[in-house]
């Protein structure tokens, strides 16, 4: 069979087109000696790519951006951020590149960027790089995230770079080739709203409705219809992070995007055992992005794009900020909507439950597993066995054996439907000691457990013979588990 030579897709630069301001021209850093570490075929397959091509040395220069396809504008995206708290007006792509958008074989517009490609204007004192480790970790998780049904960017490749990157000691070197609906962040918009320039703020907005949103640019009022789609996106997304037990890490508001896909998976990961003060992140000393923080986090960021788009929901200061928080005051309901929703699905609650009676029993489980320290994933997991008449799975995890019993005697009453639980609650997540374990082997050149891995998260309901230490919690000496930016 013979390889492509080159590719069909058709890019294009839309951003950069339509908001200069927020665009710096710029190129990749050469790669030395590149090398395919990782190939998301089925994503390729959804952009139109071949996937021979894009294993060809013209198809990793692609990847890399070291060779730019025809109608692609490689741009250094700007945007400001509020980091733990502290307004930054001037943070941007310090190390990545927007390479441009392309039309996927459904129609949709789709980002291609690219993180780890050199040092940009806005790389500050960073090096513009990023090594093997965190680009894999970005490319198992949001993988695991897409085969949970939660929205997020996905991971094309990561190509290794030839080139060490020094960090703690001296890694190798990789891009992450990262897919999105956009990138555009709470953060795009604090920084269109910090040049004072109206103008740009306003198409920022058009933009965003075009490519997301296109009902609110019929609505009475298509700014604040703008932002309650964004909230009302966002709210469902943390209560989707909140169902499986994830953790972001870094929730700074140019890390929320306008389109309620999660992105930038750096110091994120699964929770192990239930804690809602868990935190896992090495720079979250306070834990203000601890797990139970997130909704509220979440809200936090919304206000803060409330705040920008003020100018443009009424002329009136006074009336703009009546309309935006009467829309903000709508993200608690929907978040608790969405979540007790996914709560009655975990636990195979019939539709004809009453919401505080469901309320009820999950905040109840709840408080059983973070009191007899259970692991959340196996324990939801093995609720189904209960109700088939097998309880082990579930009650021998909780040391409190008459509390469970005296929730489970409730709960059944209900009658659960066990079929549907294993639909919505995984064997498979992307076990930290796991994570870490294929990123150790990876990183010394060995690939095999991490395509394990992720050949085992993409079908995380369906359980199978032999992968019983995927489904197992952290070994006793794997100790307390901290992740790291990777910057």
């Amino acid at each position: 069979m013979s390889v492509p030579t080159h590719s069909r897709i058709i890019f294009d630069g839309r951003f950069a087109r339509e908001l200069p301001e927020m665009a710096v021209a710029w190129q990749a850093d050469d790669a030395p000696s590149p090398r395919l570490l990782a190939l998301n075929e089925p994503v390729a397959a959804e952009l139109g790519f071949e996937p021979g091509f894009l294993r060809s040395p013209k198809g990793l220069a692609l990847l890399l951006g070291t060779s730019v396809p025809d109608g692609a504008t490689p741009v250094a995206q700007a945007y400001s951020g509020h980091q733990f708290g502290s307004f930054n007006p001037r943070l941007g792509d310090g190390r990545a590149l927007l390479l441009g958008e392309v039309t996927d074989v459904e129609g949709r517009l789709r980002d291609i960027h690219l993180k780890g490609s050199g040092r940009t204007p806005f790389a500050r004192g960073g090096d513009g790089l990023a090594v093997v480790g965190p680009m894999l970790r970005e490319y198992i998780v949001s993988e695991a995230m897409q085969a949970l049904g939660v929205p997020t960017t996905r991971s094309l490749a990561v190509v290794a770079t030839g080139r060490d990157v020094r960090r703690e000691t001296m890694l190798p070197g990789a891009v992450l080739t990262r897919v999105a609906s956009s990138h555009l962040r709470v953060g795009s918009f604090q920084y269109a709203a910090a040049t004072g320039e109206q103008d740009l703020l306003k198409r920022l907005a058009d933009h965003a409705i075009s490519r997301h949103y296109p009902e609110a640019a019929t609505a009475e009022r298509p700014y604040l219809a703008l932002f309650e789609s964004v909230l009302s996106a966002q709210a469902a997304l943390v209560a989707q992070w909140m169902l499986v037990g994830f953790l972001h890490g870094v929730m700074n508001t140019d890390n929320m995007t306008i389109s309620g896909e999660t992105i930038d998976y750096g110091p994120c990961a699964f929770m192990d055992v239930f804690d809602y003060s868990t935190v896992y992140s090495s720079i979250d000393r306070g834990g203000r992005y601890a797990y139970a923080n997130q909704p509220l986090i979440a809200e936090w960021n919304l206000a803060r794009l409330a705040e920008t788009l003020l100018p443009l929901i009424d002329e009136e200061q006074e009336q703009a900020i009546a309309l935006a928080v009467g829309v903000l005051e709508s993200f608690r309901p929907r978040y608790s909507g969405a979540w007790l929703e996914g709560m009655k699905a975990k636990l195979g609650l019939p539709d004809d439950v009453e919401d505080e009676v469901a309320s009820a029993l999950a905040n109840d489980v709840l408080t059983l597993l973070q009191e007899n320290h259970v692991d959340y994933t196996s324990f939801f997991r093995g609720l189904s066995s209960v109700v088939r008449g097998d309880a082990r799975p579930a009650r021998d995890k909780v040391l409190d054996v008459a509390a469970f019993d005296a929730w489970a005697e409730r709960w059944l009453t209900h009658g659960p439907d066990a079929d549907a639980m294993d639909r919505v609650n995984p064997v498979y997540i992307p076990r930290n000691h796991l994570v870490e374990e294929a990123l150790e082997a990876a990183t010394a050149g060995d690939l095999g457990p991490l395509d394990r891995l992720v050949e085992v998260v993409a079908r995380p309901f369906e359980e199978r013979p032999g992968l019983e230490r995927y489904a197992a919690g952290a070994p006793d000496d794997f100790g307390k588990y901290t992740t790291y930016c990777g910057t």
